[in-house]
């Protein structure tokens, strides 16, 4: 079965169909699964570092890792905190370093959707 298309969803529609999908997980979850949903969102409130500098984090490596979902959900979350789009594109020059070439295709991605997000 092909992959799907980064596009197929707008933006609110992947916002949507990840709510449902987490809902589903959840509902049959143990308790180690529930916790570590717990704690992944626990990580990204602010405390030390705020929460904008954690999504970027987030962000960088999302990219390196070429998640494409997580790319999406930490561009979101970078845009909701005010990430600014100088701020947005130094987080993926740092992912580029580190990641490589290979993480060009998900720049590409990141940059499509920053714009979606700004219009």
């Amino acid at each position: 079965m092909p992959k799907a298309d980064f596009f197929d969803k707008t933006i609110s529609e992947w916002q949507n169909e990840r709510e449902a999908l987490n809902e589903i997980v959840l509902d049959s979850a143990n308790l180690e699964l529930k916790r570590f949903f717990s704690l992944d969102g626990q990580t990204y409130r602010a405390g030390t570092l705020d929460a904008k500098t954690k999504e970027l984090l987030g962000l960088v490596a999302s990219l390196v890792l070429r998640c494409d979902d997580c790319i999406l959900y930490h561009t979101i979350r970078c845009y909701e905190e005010g990430v600014s789009k100088a701020e947005f594109g130094e987080a993926c020059n740092v992912s580029l370093i580190v990641g490589g070439s290979i993480v060009i295709p998900h720049l590409r991605r990141a940059f499509a959707r920053w714009k979606e997000l700004e219009n």
